[in-house]
């Protein structure tokens, strides 16, 4: 198992498993609940104009099969729309209907690719931004995506010195980080 920190800051395959790190079930449970807090998605749910435009100007730029367009969108929109292949699929059928954009297998997936009517539609719908680039999902983007990168950080670091620390550093880390608690709450008691 990789002991790394740096692709999974909460220890993936150790997630509500403390057997490695003895003395500190507490702490994993407290970094269980980080991470679900900041999974939580700020958006909400995206219309299926939306979702149409969103696929139409993916596959404007470069052919993809529909993991990669949800994907694309969920790292255009730093994680704020991540849509359901329960929408994505539907909509690449109801373009391929339309005529707009045909599939072609390649290494075992359906790649779909634009036609000369999916171009022109793309191009009609490339006036308007695409749904990740509205102002309201980029300022909730801009808002979220610091948060939880640093909040993600601040566990990695606990961590450490949860495991590796004399228990004069986890004291000392224990109330560094309650001094950070405190500091954040005071930030929302601000008007």
């Amino acid at each position: 198992m990789n002991t790394s920190y740096s692709s999974d800051p909460f220890g993936a395959g150790r997630r509500g498993d403390s057997s490695g790190w003895p003395g500190m079930p507490d702490l994993m449970e407290a970094m269980n609940q980080l991470r679900t807090g900041f999974e939580q998605k700020l958006g909400g749910r995206m219309g299926r104009g939306d979702v149409r435009s969103a696929v139409l100007t993916l596959l404007a730029e470069e052919p993809m099969h529909g993991y990669q367009i949800i994907h694309e969108i969920e790292q255009r929109s730093h994680g704020m729309w991540k849509p359901s292949p329960g929408s994505i699929y539907p909509t690449l059928q109801m373009l391929a209907d339309e005529g707009l954009i045909e599939a072609e297998e390649a290494s075992g997936k359906k790649v779909y690719s634009l036609t000369e009517a999916g171009r022109a539609a793309a191009e009609e719908s490339g006036t308007s931004s695409a749904p990740w680039e509205t102002p309201g999902m980029k300022d909730a983007a801009a808002r979220a995506a610091a948060l939880p990168k640093a909040g993600a950080k601040l566990a990695q670091a606990a961590a450490q010195v949860g495991s590796a620390g004399t228990s004069e550093q986890v004291a000392e880390a224990v109330e560094v980080l309650e001094d950070a608690r405190r500091k954040l709450y005071a930030i929302l008691a601000k008007d």
